[in-house]
């Protein structure tokens, strides 16, 4: 099946591969190149006809909210500049485009005791027949990590049976979202969980060779999809799920489980302050313990103190706009 439709194809195809030389990731990008190509087949366009006045209409017509159709004027601006480079045209027509005024995005936040309950949820409802009990206790242990660590959900699915490192409690991330290996360390009691998956893992799995350290049912790698099911059951059956809301320019997101990421970083830098030390002096550490390429990345998940604090914010807004 031909990812694009439009004579673009082949140049589209061609700026893929020179960002992944360069070391991006192409999904989000092939993604806002498919909504142009569709939009440039619909109308059966040719590239003399790709003026600013064409970009502007797109940016019109895009039943988006104002972030996502800032990123698709953002992966195009990008390629038409890579088409300017090569010579095939000879000016950006999205160069001076502008982007839309966004909506602040408030992250759904746990507290650490909302933490401990999601988590003591999931793990009771561990199946045991051994059908099942292995994959229901790699979600678990999933779900775990990205709680205890600030994993991004990517992160313990991808991670091999040696990348735990048990003399160490360490575990070993490779080449995530900013192309960084990191080292990090696991607290204890997390690495204490961690250690007992592993000993009901060998046990199940004997002497079978299984690269990933979570394995699902017929022992491959865990899909995405099944930890956000486990996840979103139960959240609601704890009582904390929240639909999404958009009120004014905020948008106050659902519970996810990158909010378990989100969550880690505000309640560890929140510890940090109880103990008197300087969150200030803490963000460069937690942003690489995260996987942060700088850590002004970091910062973008602090707009909140805690999560009764998000919680009444919610909660104000709602009253003042009944």
């Amino acid at each position: 099946m031909k990812t694009f439709k439009s004579f673009l194809a082949p140049l589209f195809e061609q700026y893929l591969v020179y960002r992944e030389n360069l070391g991006y990731t192409s999904k989000l990008t092939l993604a806002h190149l498919k909504v142009f190509d569709r939009y440039v087949t619909d109308r059966k366009m040719a590239i003399s006809l790709f003026k600013p006045p064409i970009f502007h209409e797109l940016r019109a017509e895009l039943k988006m909210e104002a972030r996502s159709v800032n990123r698709v004027i953002s992966s195009l601006r990008g390629f038409f500049y890579f088409l300017v480079r090569n010579g095939i045209y000879e000016k950006n027509p999205v160069e001076d485009i502008a982007l839309l005024p966004e909506n602040e995005i408030i992250p759904f936040l746990f507290s650490p005791e909302q933490v401990d309950q999601l988590l003591k949820h999931i793990c009771k409802n561990i199946r045991k027949d051994k059908r099942f009990y292995l994959k229901d206790l790699s979600h678990y242990t999933t779900l775990m990590l990205i709680a205890r660590c600030g994993l991004r959900i990517s992160e313990p699915l991808r991670l091999m049976r040696n990348q735990y490192r048990r003399d160490e409690k360490t575990l070993y991330i490779e080449k995530t979202k900013f192309k960084k290996d990191r080292l990090i360390p696991v607290p204890m009691a997390a690495a204490t969980e961690l250690e007992n998956f592993l000993a009901a893992r060998d046990t199940l799995l004997g002497n079978k060779p299984v690269p990933h350290l979570l394995v699902g049912c017929r022992r491959n790698r865990l899909p995405q999809n099944t930890i956000n099911t486990t996840f979103n059951k139960a959240v609601k059956a704890i009582g904390l799920y929240q639909p999404r809301r958009v009120i004014g320019h905020t948008n106050f997101s659902a519970p996810t489980v990158h909010s378990l990421r989100h969550s880690f970083a505000v309640n560890t830098l929140k510890r940090v302050k109880q103990r008197g030390k300087s969150p200030q002096n803490a963000l460069p550490v937690i942003a690489a313990y995260m996987g942060h390429s700088e850590y002004k990345h970091t910062v973008k998940y602090l707009k909140m103190i805690d999560a009764n604090q998000r919680q009444g914010l919610l909660e104000f807004v709602l009253t003042k706009n009944r």
